[in-house]
């Protein structure tokens, strides 16, 4: 055998036994005669010990091994004089009697270890010295346990697993697509699939009854922390459901990927929150429940007195920071700054301390009476040592979300966003469109194939803005991990959907005839819920981005700088295609 052991498996129970580790070098420390040799494998490290005085040559030898070699070493397990007790295998060493190097390595550009000198740009360059760090194998580790339990729960639940065509039609409605040419079908275009949404309605129609995926999707759009060109859904759809039959199931995985990955039992139910509800509490349709601070609405005190900003506003609303009275003015500032940034965009911000006293002293004290600051901070329940935040502006949805952004801002700052700590929650009844100013039209604020609330669908002739959705998302700590809805199974409300949205029948026809000439031969009532894969891991793994829990991710242009990808492709490539590349005019 190459190896008889890996070099995270030896305990105190293995002394006196002969092994035959293989790893990479991690370090090397002399001292005295004797040479110390850190071994990395993937399942851990083992220190291995060269002793000048029993064999010159062999410790000679390992002296003269550098980070990241690949070596294979025979020896005794023995115990340590000087344990280590952060490692697993702390309690013994290896004393060396043979010692093979399988390759040398160049020294590497940063060090592998949790703790890197490595920058992103330089890791992701070199990102298979990167996969070496213990930090980001873990997460990949914890990637595959979540597809092994998540394929073990679907299939406890009679999920049939089935894979659907990665070359398909462009469908530009949604986000921007990836497009591939076709050779052989000259000045022709396939699209990578954003998702695989109607090739899974087209299974219920076949009587598939419960299909799952885990699936590579493609959106070709900015970019953000929790957004790659490239990720991976857990792809699911069921026939003959109704919403609360697919909420209740998919909290139960999510609440099985809770207890068997993190340990974590949860057994409440997740509160189902509307919309409109989260809007106006929160600012944010993926409202972060693991801290209050819900926005209270101030128009009817705040109105009135003399103070332009607010009696010109046509909404006025705050948060309550508690205990955050002590914030001094140059904090409070910088979260003045922090609103006016250009992501944000708002004019500025009024603060209230309630003091000891029960007194408030606000930034605006001359326009207002002490009775009217009480009455105020009274509809917060305010209590001596709070801070209260007041935004305002002429649009009440703009308005909301810059005090989301202010909200979530504050929860950092007084570290109310523990990333042990879960808040599970469905957002559910989103409106079924929302309006494009750059189209000028009604656009589908999931997607066209939504089933709009069937209370609802009367007004899909009079006032189609008005009409909700039966959409839902799952939301945990204020992130976005899964969404869905029950799609339309009727072909002439489908034609009615494709209406509203500005689709002419030929060019509904045109792109989705084979979806809706598929309703006319019974397509059962269905829908469905995609989870994000790459979410959920970093989630559990408490990281800020999705790119650390992904083995090869693009980094923040859409570039994979270590494959320099995209890249120009040769002119024989292009003639054999039938492309010509216009370069852009220079500005």
């Amino acid at each position: 055998m190459f190896r008889t052991k890996t070099c995270g498996e030896l305990r105190i129970a293995d002394a006196g036994q002969s092994v035959t580790i293989a790893g990479w070098v991690q370090r090397v420390r002399k001292m005295g005669g004797m040479t110390f040799v850190d071994v990395r494998d993937r399942y851990g490290i083992t220190q291995v010990v060269f002793n000048n005085e029993t064999d010159a040559d062999l410790c000679d030898k390992a002296n003269k091994l550098g980070r990241e070699y690949v070596v294979q070493i025979t020896g005794d397990v023995e115990p340590r004089s000087s344990k280590n007790p952060n490692i697993p295998t702390g309690d013994i060493e290896i004393v060396a009697r043979k010692l093979n190097v399988l390759n040398s390595s160049v020294t590497p550009p940063f060090t592998i270890e949790d703790d890197t000198d490595g920058g992103d740009d330089i890791r992701m360059k070199f990102r298979y010295l990167d996969l070496r760090r213990p930090a980001v194998r873990r997460n990949l580790e914890l990637r595959h346990k979540m597809t092994m339990e998540v394929r073990r729960y679907l299939d406890s639940k009679g999920f049939l697993e089935i894979e659907t065509p990665m070359l398909v039609g462009s469908t530009p409605e949604g986000a921007r697509d990836f497009v591939v040419p076709s050779r052989m079908n000259q000045g022709q275009f396939y699209a990578l699939p954003q998702s695989p949404q109607t090739l899974k309605q087209l299974l219920m129609v076949a009587g598939m009854d419960r299909y799952f995926q885990i699936v590579k999707c493609f959106r070709d759009e900015d970019l953000r922390a929790d957004r790659q060109p490239e990720f991976t859904q857990i792809d699911c759809e069921m026939s003959f459901i109704e919403q609360n039959d697919i909420l209740e199931l998919f909290e139960g995985m999510a609440k099985h990927l809770f207890k068997e990955l993190r340990g974590v039992e949860i057994k409440e139910p997740f509160l189902r929150l509307p919309w409109s509800e989260a809007m106006k509490r929160f600012g944010s349709d993926k409202p972060d429940m693991r801290f209050g601070m819900e926005f209270v609405e101030l128009d009817d005190i705040m109105k009135g007195h003399g103070f332009g900003v607010f009696d010109n506003a046509a909404y006025i609303g705050g948060i309550c920071a508690k205990g955050a009275a002590s914030y001094t003015r140059k904090q409070l500032d910088q979260l003045t700054d922090f609103v006016k940034r250009p992501q944000i965009g708002a004019k500025g911000l009024v603060y209230a301390r309630v003091e000891e006293d029960g007194n408030v002293k606000s930034s605006v004290d001359k326009f207002y009476s002490q009775d009217v600051l009480r009455q105020m901070a009274a509809k917060f329940n305010a209590e001596p040592g709070d801070l209260i935040l007041i935004m305002s502006g002429d649009d009440a949805m703009k308005t909301r979300k810059q005090l989301c952004e202010l909200r979530l801002e504050m929860g950092n700052q007084l570290g109310l966003r523990d990333k042990n700590k879960f808040a599970c929650l469905w957002v559910v009844d989103f409106p079924m469109f929302e309006w494009s100013d750059e189209e000028q039209r009604l656009m589908a604020m999931h997607h066209p194939f939504t089933h709009p609330k069937d209370e609802d669908i009367p007004m899909l002739d009079t006032d189609p803005a008005a009409v909700r959705a039966d959409a839902y998302d799952m939301v945990v700590n204020g992130v976005e991990v899964g969404g869905g809805s029950i799609r339309i199974h009727d072909s002439e409300l489908q034609a009615k959907m494709f209406e509203i949205l500005g689709f002419t029948p030929e060019k509904a026809a045109e792109q989705f005839g084979f979806l809706m000439n598929a309703f006319k031969y019974g397509a059962p009532p269905h829908g469905g819920l995609a989870y994000g894969l790459d979410r959920w891991v970093s989630l559990f793994a408490g990281l800020d981005s999705i790119r650390d829990c992904i083995a090869f991710p693009k980094n923040n242009s859409g570039r994979d700088v270590m494959l320099d990808a995209p890249a120009a492709l040769d002119q024989k490539q292009l003639d054999e295609l039938s492309i010509a590349i216009v370069e852009p005019e220079k500005k």
